[in-house]
């Protein structure tokens, strides 16, 4: 009697248990979330004065990107799977100069190196256990450093209209200035000779046909009108 008692009472203790945190949600640990978010992979070339990145994940989407002198992070989806990339570069670089685009198959970046000078990097990542499982050689930009003044810088095709990465954008143009922007700041500014605000490369272009190409031309145009004999006094006579 007494062993069933017992075992009545261990019973009821643990239907009262189960009732007090079935409705509990179970939240997942913060190891289980990092798990969850992928390390994009890593292309990359370099020459003497500059790199080339890439992170090779298609369609990125609400992609973050900060450039230091000393460090990338990136954060981005893609194919609804969150991705990032945070990595300490083997030597500084100029995050002011530097560009990048997010492009249908990849992000690419166009990194300037801080000593433009030196030799080329042995490696890009200051951490090299970290680089052999991250980063790989983008063999269709390496060349070799003896063979770089042969074959000359990176093809930039595919950069054209990237945002900056630091300070100025590309062009050296500041983000979100266009030639329009740019041509209205002058249309106000007296130098122009009455262009308006709204004046246009077309505009501009008719202003500078009515000047002279060359300032002797017009003085030579100057002289021949008023080319006359009988306005100068006789030498003799003077």
């Amino acid at each position: 009697l007494i062993f069933v008692l017992i075992a009545t009472a261990a019973v009821h203790t643990y239907i009262l248990h189960c009732n007090k945190h079935k409705d509990q949600q179970i939240l997942p640990s913060p190891s289980s979330i990092m798990a969850q978010t992928n390390t994009a992979p890593i292309k990359w070339a370099q020459r003497s004065d500059s790199l080339y990145i890439t992170i090779a994940l298609p369609d990125v989407k609400d992609e973050s990107i900060q450039l230091e002198d000393s460090t990338l992070n990136f954060t981005g989806t893609s194919n609804s799977k969150p991705y990032t990339v945070a990595i300490e570069f083997f030597k500084p670089v100029s995050s002011e100069e530097s560009t990048y685009k997010v492009l249908p198959r990849s992000v690419q970046m166009h990194v300037v190196k801080k000593d433009q000078e030196d030799e080329f990097w042995p490696r890009l990542l200051k951490d090299k256990a970290k680089e052999k499982n991250q980063v790989k050689i983008d063999w269709d930009r390496y060349v070799d450093e003896d063979e770089e003044e042969e074959e000359g810088g990176f093809d930039m095709s595919a950069m054209e209209g990237g945002m900056g990465m630091g300070g100025a954008g590309a062009g050296g143009m500041p983000p979100g200035m266009d030639m329009e922007a740019l041509m209205k700041q002058m249309g106000g500014m007296g130098g122009l000779g009455g262009a308006g605000p709204g004046a246009g490369m077309g505009d501009m272009a008719g202003m500078m046909g009515g000047m002279p190409s060359d300032p002797a031309d017009d003085l030579g145009a100057d002289d021949s009108d008023d080319d006359s004999d009988d306005d100068l006094p006789d030498l003799e006579d003077a």
